[in-house]
């Protein structure tokens, strides 16, 4: 009996300084942080937390989980 792979739910995350704290623009693209495009939200939520956590001392700096499964795939 084959065994069934989970579905792939890919995430990215990434990150930048942000201009102003009550906006979502970045200070410079070109300096984004890719962190990564992940399997699952676990995954792709832990990338985030120890980002999050390595930058804490930088009020600007934010990061984010972008749901590419959703892009890929809308119907779904």
């Amino acid at each position: 009996m084959q065994e069934e792979k989970p579905k792939q739910l890919l995430h990215l995350v990434f990150g930048g300084e942000l201009n102003d704290l009550s906006s979502i623009e970045f200070k410079d693209l070109e300096s984004l942080d890719i962190v990564g495009i992940f399997p699952d939200y676990a995954s792709a939520h832990a990338a985030w937390r120890g980002k999050a956590q390595q930058t804490v001392d930088n009020a600007a700096m934010r990061y984010f989980i972008v749901h590419m499964h959703r892009l890929l795939d809308p119907q779904s």
